[in-house]
């Protein structure tokens, strides 16, 4: 039914809008069909019947569409208030052409006159500001408006203002005409270049209706002779197909508003416009005409000057754009983009290039020590360097961040690596900064062009690994090896797969228990991530968080593995079980102001029992900001969680830290407990720390307990909690309840069960 509706006021709209078309072919039959000598009375009353039916539709038509449509009920009423006047004075024109000859002007002109301004009205109304236009659009708008008035002032008024033999009043209303007509035009032009109508058919019936009105008004003119109306059927015609185009335009919706400046070749449309302006002016002009034609020559010739001027200095300001986009803002070296352009643009050539990529190691702990300003002014000095040695004969960039890239014309691998040296001593000499003296190294890798490099970034790309590579092995500088690659490329495509798998569900917290050193109940369990990999099954943290660390990824990895992690233990709670959980935090989670807001809304969200959590923190966490990790951990204690000291003894330990932090448990590191049956003084030390740690009243854990000898030997030493593969291997999270209860029910049957 909706498109049966639909066809069915489609085309009762297509048929409204022939109904005028059709009525003028009518009359143009019935002006051929009717004697031409003397006309009949019943002729001229077909005639007119013909002129209040035509007017009549258009009318009709107007009244309908202002009905349907509200918010444009205005201009259209202002329209048909036009065309009513304009009806009027021809009904009076008519009217008394059937009695006497008519001179001009003749009363009915009043009507004609007044009917403009109904037009100027409508289109006034019809276009609201929708867009602030900018000088530029007024200027484009000025200079094809002059252009277009010079031109059709020069072909339509100068013939009229010739040809007409009466001068004074008649002479100006008989220009005045095709004047209104062409600024009614100009005016929709100059509404759809400033913003205020859409380029659109509907523009394009507008203008061609004021322009059939101009030709028709002035081509009128030129048939009055002495001073009498003389018409014809092409002239009537023309009327009143300007008008239907002027109706047509009218009923149909505006469409999506636009600024609608010249297009980028506007050059040409300036010289365009300027050379009709020019020409116009070399002609002579008289009286009336000849002052309109000259005023707007001299309008357009202006406008196009000053809009040249205006695209000349934006010329120069895109010139300005373009080098800042492509000039490194710290040093003013080429950026990246340069660079990659500069390559593109030299690998269309034969020459041979080579890429050094520079990276300078451990620039971040630059920044960490002495401050960002400080690691800028570093950046400068390396990049002035560079650019003093190697900038006469060589294409310096930075890349950003601490990477520097040098464009070398040469090939030749010795030659290469004899720069790559140069460079790297170049940069590792002392560099006075603040005061302070500063020694940093650089990793370089090396990309030689190859016959089908027809891209920047693939040699970028090579010399990046090359630069990873002698970044890893601390070579200095090496050049790109493509039996390396492979795995530089699987490196890069495991990084975005981590980075998926993050946020896609893929990772998993295993556990593994930790055991009273003398009953052998499970007393805790250490949460453990893993990746199970859709292709290579589950991976070990080893072989995933380096890359996490290197990209950026740690903190959203811990924030979801401690998501895990609580819930987990949250629901170990509801099944009755009461063995801690804990879980590892690197120092840069502990101090960087990100990953414990983020667990302690967790624990809103997901309440547990005090101390049910423990959070295990590294000796180095300690050493990096000890104020900010006491902070942090006094924090932990305000919301319940335990604090462990992870790998005690592996790193700088301190007396101090055991005194003044408030951790609750020590965790021996596996290096003292692996060889404490063979060496007496890490017997010594684990014996030690023992009573030291219970002496300040902290739980001792041993890590890595791999036989039942050791265990036994922990247990009389009265080390409190035993963790190792000899007792459990890690297991997945679903697995922990069932594997504690069945622990559980093995030591109830063997009461006395020996580690």
């Amino acid at each position: 039914m909706a498109t049966r509706s639909r066809l069915i006021h489609s085309w009762a709209n297509t048929t409204a809008a022939a109904v005028p078309w059709v009525i003028i072919a009518a009359g143009v039959v019935i002006a051929l069909v009717a004697p031409q000598a003397d006309a009949t009375r019943a002729g001229e009353i077909v005639l007119m019947a013909c002129l209040a039916t035509f007017f009549s539709v258009l009318l009709w038509q107007l009244f309908s569409s202002g009905r349907c449509t509200g918010r444009r009920r205005t201009p259209l009423m202002l329209l048909g208030i036009g065309l009513c006047l304009w009806a009027t004075g021809s009904t009076v024109l008519q009217a008394a052409a059937a009695t006497t000859t008519i001179s001009f002007p003749t009363p009915g002109e009043t009507f004609f006159l007044l009917s403009y301004l109904g037009f100027a009205a409508f289109l006034l109304t019809d276009a609201p500001r929708r867009h602030a236009a900018t000088s530029t659009i007024w200027l484009e708008t000025a200079v094809v408006c002059g252009a277009t008035v010079c031109a059709a002032s020069f072909v339509v008024l100068t013939p009229v203002a010739l040809a007409f033999e009466r001068t004074g009043m008649p002479l100006l209303l008989a220009l005045l005409y095709p004047m209104v007509d062409l600024a009614l035009a100009t005016l929709v032009i100059s509404q759809m270049m400033l913003g205020q109508r859409a380029r659109s058919l509907r523009t394009l019936q507008l203008v061609g209706g004021f322009l059939l009105l101009a030709a028709a008004d002035s081509s009128f003119l030129l048939t009055l002779s002495d001073g009498f109306y003389f018409s014809s059927l092409l002239l009537s015609s023309l009327w009143g197909a300007s008008l239907v185009l002027i109706v047509t335009a009218a009923r149909t919706s505006p469409g999506e508003l636009q600024v609608s400046q010249l297009p980028r070749d506007q050059s040409r449309t300036l010289v365009l416009a300027a050379a009709v302006a020019t020409g116009v002016l070399l002609l002579e002009h008289d009286g009336v005409v000849g002052g309109v034609i000259v005023v707007a020559a001299l309008v357009t010739l202006v406008s196009a000057g000053l809009r040249m001027s205006m695209a000349l200095r934006e010329a120069r300001d895109a010139t300005s754009e373009l080098l800042l986009s492509r000039t490194d803002e710290l040093t003013g070296l080429p950026n990246r983009r340069a660079l990659l352009s500069d390559l593109d643009e030299a690998l269309k050539t034969v020459q041979p290039m080579s890429l050094l990529l520079l990276d300078l190691d451990g620039f971040k702990d630059v920044n960490d020590s002495v401050g960002h300003s400080n690691g800028d002014a570093l950046l400068i000095n390396v990049a002035d360097r560079l650019l003093h040695v190697f900038g006469s004969r060589m294409q310096v960039a930075r890349l950003g961040g601490d990477e520097f890239a040098i464009l070398v014309r040469k090939d030749d691998s010795l030659e290469l690596m004899e720069t790559a040296n140069q460079i790297s001593t170049l940069v590792s000499e002392p560099h006075l900064i603040d005061g302070l003296s500063m020694t940093v190294h650089a990793s370089i890798g090396i990309a030689v062009r190859r016959g089908n490099d027809t891209k920047g970034t693939d040699m970028l790309r090579r010399s990046d690994v090359a630069m990873y590579e002698a970044k890893a092995a601390r070579s200095g500088a090496l050049l790109y090896d493509p039996s390396q690659d492979s795995f530089s490329r699987d490196r890069l495509q495991r990084t975005d797969e981590l980075r998926r798998a993050i946020r896609g569900g893929q990772l998993e917290v295993w556990y593994q228990p930790e055991f009273d050193a003398t009953t052998l109940s499970v007393n805790s369990v250490e949460a453990l991530v893993r990746w199970r990999h859709p292709t290579d099954g589950v991976l070990q943290p080893i072989s995933f968080l380096p890359e996490a660390r290197r990209h950026g990824m740690m903190n959203e990895l811990s924030v979801e593995v401690m998501r895990m992690v609580v819930a987990d233990a949250r629901r170990w709670v509801d099944e009755g079980f009461a063995f801690r959980v804990s879980m590892n935090c690197a120092p840069p989670e502990l101090l960087g102001g990100v990953v414990l807001p983020r667990l302690y809304e967790t624990l809103a969200e997901t309440p547990l029992p005090p101390d049910i959590l423990v959070l295990e923190v590294t000796e180095d966490s300690f050493m990096t900001d000890p104020a900010r990790a006491r902070e942090q951990l006094i924090e932990l204690r305000h919301h319940h969680v335990q604090a462990a000291i992870d790998d005690y003894g592996s790193g700088f330990s301190s007396l101090a830290y055991l005194r003044d932090l408030p951790v609750q448990e020590l965790k021996l590191d596996r290096s003292f407990v692996s060889t404490l049956l063979t060496d007496h003084r890490n017997r010594v030390i684990v014996d030690a720390t023992r009573q030291m740690g219970h002496a300040l009243g902290l739980r001792i854990v041993a890590e890595g307990v791999e036989d039942a000898a050791t265990a036994a030997t922990l247990a009389e030493m009265h080390v409190d909690v035993l963790q190792g593969f000899h007792l459990s291997r890690p297991m997945p999270a679903a697995d922990v309840a069932s594997w504690v209860r069945d622990w559980s029910l093995e030591l109830l049957r063997r009461p006395v069960l020996h580690p």
